[in-house]
């Protein structure tokens, strides 16, 4: 099952805080006080990450807690940022919307029934005819299976194109409490969007040809990493201790098995694009597979920068590799990513 990257954009919202900024906040807005206090002065003002960017026309929205208003927020930012990542991702291509057969769309921190491919379609100007698929629940992993739905599309035909868009808006599921989980999430999550144009290799641009995907499921880590519903009908992030742990170990396991069954080792393997779900995370992916310390870079960077956006993070760094790296041809490269319940996600590429 072979598809070629022909385009990859990325798009946030307007608004970015540095983290500075964010700790001000929040002292104010939550009368902090002791180890909440200094958790979240430790978190922003230590912290790896610079600034995130922020669904949000004002911050003060940020404290929002009618799900009805958060839907609203989503469905707003999520659109708007999604577009944005698939207009650039058309012109890069050289791709007209007529052109798009069909659109796979995930996300996994706001609900909406028609989905949001519904939204997309109509703003983007998607001929009626579109395939359009949603996926929901996956988690900060998601990109990697919406590559894979897409790539399926193209190897049995019928569409010549198809886009795929990562989108999350996790500041619409900021929930606010003392338990350090939140205080974490709080501290560390933001807002983004990629679009990618993928087609057939036989023909059309190519940034880099996807081989092959392998993926995992694990329950039995299922409570370390998952979203759920409060008495309030709000989505409450559950993040572990362990998660830097089981994460990489979870990516790992999914690594270990895409080499193998091509036959190459970690040293074959020049670019790696990882899901920076944190710095913890990355140090463990590094010491399970052995990488060498510049193997991560741009992940580590799309951390500081933008955060923990959820799905379209992993996708940010293969644009940055594909921007900044300049990969030669005849290299290969893994995307690695996990998501809530526990999954872990793979993709090979050669450029």
């Amino acid at each position: 099952m072979h598809a070629a990257i022909q385009s990859l954009a990325v798009a946030n919202p307007p608004l970015y805080i540095h983290q500075k900024e964010a700790f001000e906040f929040f002292d104010a807005h939550l009368q902090l006080a002791g180890e909440e206090r200094e958790l979240y002065r430790r978190l922003l003002l230590e912290g790896p990450i610079r600034g995130r960017h922020i669904g949000v026309d004002h911050y003060e929205e940020s404290c929002e807690t009618s799900p009805g208003k958060l839907t609203k927020r989503f469905q707003k930012f999520a659109t708007l940022i999604a577009a944005e990542a698939a207009r650039k991702a058309l012109d890069q291509a050289g791709s007209k919307a007529d052109a798009i057969g069909a659109v796979v769309v995930n996300t996994c921190t706001g609900y909406l029934c028609p989905g949001l491919s519904s939204y997309l379609v109509e703003e983007l100007g998607l001929l009626p005819s579109v395939k359009v698929f949603d996926l929901m629940g996956m988690g900060c992993g998601a990109a990697v299976p919406n590559l894979e739905c897409a790539a399926g599309l193209l190897a049995q035909g019928g569409v010549d194109k198809v886009l795929s868009i990562s989108v999350e808006v996790c500041s619409a599921t900021a929930y606010m409490g003392p338990d350090p989980d939140l205080i974490v999430s709080n501290c560390i999550f933001a807002d983004g969007a990629s679009a990618t144009v993928l087609g057939p290799t036989r023909s059309g641009k190519c940034l880099g040809k996807i081989e092959d995907f392998e993926s995992g499921i694990f329950p039995e880590f299922r409570e370390h990493l998952r979203y759920r519903t409060e008495r309030d009908g709000r989505l409450r992030n559950v993040l572990s201790r362990r998660v830097p742990v089981i994460g990489s170990r979870v990516i790992s396991t999914v690594a270990k098995r895409l080499l193998s069954r091509h036959h190459l080792n970690v040293e074959d393997i020049k670019w790696w694009a990882v899901h920076a779900g944190g710095t913890s995370v990355l140090e463990n992916v590094e010491k399970k597979l052995s990488l060498p310390p510049s193997a991560l870079q741009y992940s580590y960077e799309i951390f500081q920068h933008y955060g923990n956006m959820s799905s379209p993070t992993l996708m940010f760094a293969l644009e940055k590799i594909l921007r900044c790296g300049k990969p030669q041809a005849g290299d290969k490269g893994l995307l690695l990513g996990f998501g809530a319940g526990f999954s872990g996600f793979g993709a090979l590429i050669s450029f």
